[in-house]
Order: C-alpha cells, then structure tokens, then sequence
C-alpha cells in the first residue's frame, strides 16, 4: 500500500507575456482601439476589463492542469461543466498487475496529523481494503468488479482543461474557507501557480475569504 500526498501540475509551457498580449487584442476589438496596444498595454487593459466584469474575452486562452487527488475530489471538480477532463480508470487499470507494483494508492487526508486516531483507523481501513481487492483478483473478479469496494480515498489523475474565466470561477469558490479542505487544498496549489504566472488575472482572488 502506497499513500502520497495529493498534488497538482501544470501540463504546458506557459508563455505569460504572448497570453497577456492574446487577451488584449481579442479584447480591444469589442472597443476597437486596437491602436492604443503598445509592448506595455496589456497589463492595464487587462485589469480594467476584469475589473468592469467583462471577463468573456478571458475565455480566448485555456490551460491544462494534472491533478492527483482522491476519487471523491474528483466528483467536486467534474461538476465545473465548462471544462475538459481526462481520467484514470479505475475500471480499466488493474492495481494488481505489475504495472501498479501489485498494490494500491491512496491518497493522505490533509486533515489528520499522522498522530491523530482517526489517521490510525483511516489508515488501517484502507490496508484492509487493499487486501480485500488484492483477494477479489486473485479469485478472478476482474478490475471493473473489484472497484466496487474501492473508497473516496483512492488514488486518482484527472486533466483539467479550462480557459482562464473559469479557472477564476473555480479558485474563487474552491480557494474559499468553506470548501472541502482536500478540495481547498488542490484549488490553492492551483491558485499559486496561476497567480505567480499571470497576476493580474489572479490576483484579485483571494483564498482568505
């Protein structure tokens, strides 16, 4: 039995200048004032139209994340319908086979110090799982059966695509105190990441609230 830590990953090289500049002129057609761009325009332009709600020109750029967390994280994200994902299976993967080193994975609650009881019992509940699975395979369940006793807590990977209305849709809700904390915990490392790359888009977020 494996447990990791639940983690996220930018999928592409991000050019932040070349997607300020994008937003801009897609933007400054609605205005067409396409004659003020100059090497330093973006950057205000941009802050003005998110600042007036006019956040539909933001939808002309779109970035990918890789997402390891829980399969019941996954839940929570898939309901953002105005995104693409991609999926590990959990029918077609076989955690038996040599491919996952004959064992499962799964993932830490951020909630539970190691010391804590409830880490204790949480952690000797999954063992138990694993071992019942393993058991399943043996006795010829295929992988699409054996995961029918698979819980939350599962290891999965998820791409994310979405453009940057919605990541700012999503951070505002997911960032927020009261979103599940392994919710929360993957929507700020998300956050960090898009606000070191494109503050002004970000920035006004604010996972605090």
């Amino acid at each position: 039995m494996k447990i990791i830590e639940a983690s996220v990953e930018l999928a592409q090289e991000l050019n932040p200048a070349e997607i300020m500049k994008h937003i801009e002129r897609a933007g400054r057609v609605c205005y067409k004032s396409e004659s003020n761009i100059s090497d330093t325009s973006a950057e205000k332009f941009i802050a003005n139209i998110i600042k007036s709600g006019h956040e539909s020109v933001l939808e002309h750029v779109s970035i990918t994340f890789k997402i390891i967390c829980d399969r019941g994280i996954t839940h929570e994200i898939v309901r953002h319908r105005l995104a693409s994902y991609s999926q590990e299976s959990s029918r077609y993967c076989d955690y038996s086979g040599n491919k996952f080193g004959g064992e499962l994975t799964f993932i830490k609650p951020c909630f539970w110090s190691e010391d804590d009881e409830n880490y204790f019992t949480w952690r000797q509940t999954m063992a138990f799982v694993e071992h019942i699975y393993l058991m399943m395979r043996e006795k010829g369940a295929r992988p699409e059966q054996a995961r029918s006793i698979l819980p939350n807590s599962l290891k999965t990977e998820i791409f994310m695509t979405a453009n940057l209305r919605e990541w700012r849709h999503f951070l505002k809700l997911r960032t927020s105190k009261r979103a599940h904390p392994q919710m929360r915990e993957i929507a700020l490392k998300i956050y960090e990441i898009l606000n070191e790359k494109l503050p002004v888009i970000f920035s006004d977020i604010n996972p605090e609230n």
